[in-house]
Formats: structure tokens, sequence, C-alpha cells
């Protein structure tokens, strides 16, 4: 993960909760802010909801696999939510739902600064 580092404190995750724009389909909740890092930072948030520890711990590791093939656009937090469908997604429809929320976004294939507000919800 040379070019994809983890989003580890608190704050980070609340600030781009905060002012990132989102997009979602019914496994996932993408949240992208643009860092000026040069480099992208992940972050999952898989909630009590979705299930026990190992089931969270599951799909947070499923996504982080997912989140290393991925060409993504440099210089971009990402907070990616799992919702309660993940629970029961096996690793390829993980993969088909983060890439096309990263698609829809525009933030896949490695182009830089590429997220638009069309079809993000505010």
């Amino acid at each position: 993960m040379a070019r994809h580092q983890g989003l580890k404190r608190p704050q980070d995750f609340a600030e781009v909760r905060r002012k990132g724009k989102s997009w979602s389909n019914s496994a996932l909740v993408l949240v992208a802010l643009p860092n000026g890092l040069g480099v992208t930072r992940f972050g999952f948030t898989v909630g009590k909801k979705v299930g026990n520890a190992v089931v969270r711990n599951r799909i947070k590791r499923r996504l982080r696999e997912v989140a290393c093939r991925c060409e993504v656009a440099w210089g971009w937090d990402l907070v990616v939510i799992a919702r309660g469908e993940a629970a029961s997604a096996n690793f390829q429809r993980l993969g088909f739902a983060l890439r096309s929320l990263l698609r829809r976004a525009h933030l896949l294939g490695g182009v830089e600064h590429a997220a638009t507000s069309s079809g993000a919800r505010g």
C-alpha cells in the first residue's frame, strides 16, 4: 500500500465526513475529500449494526485488499462506510461495489483532482 495509506485519527475521519462529498450504493458509502498530500489515504468504517467483530473485520480486510488493487487518483482522503448488505457480500461483490463508487466519484484510473459535484451528495 505504498500510494495508499490509512486514515488513523478519529479527527481525520470526522473531517472527511463533515467536509467531503459522498456517493452510496446498497453495500457501501464513499466519502471523498482532497488532502493536498500527493497520496491517497483510505479509512474503513463498519458499525456494530453490520455484524459481530469477526464479520466487521472480514469486511475491512476485503475492502483494504480491493483498495490496494484499484488504481485510485492521488491526493484524496477516502472514507468507506459499510452498510448492512456488506455483511453478506463476498469479495467480488464488495470489490464491484467499491469500484462502482470510485468510478461515480471520478476517482478511478489514477487521475488527479478528478472528483466533481455531479452525482455527489453534499
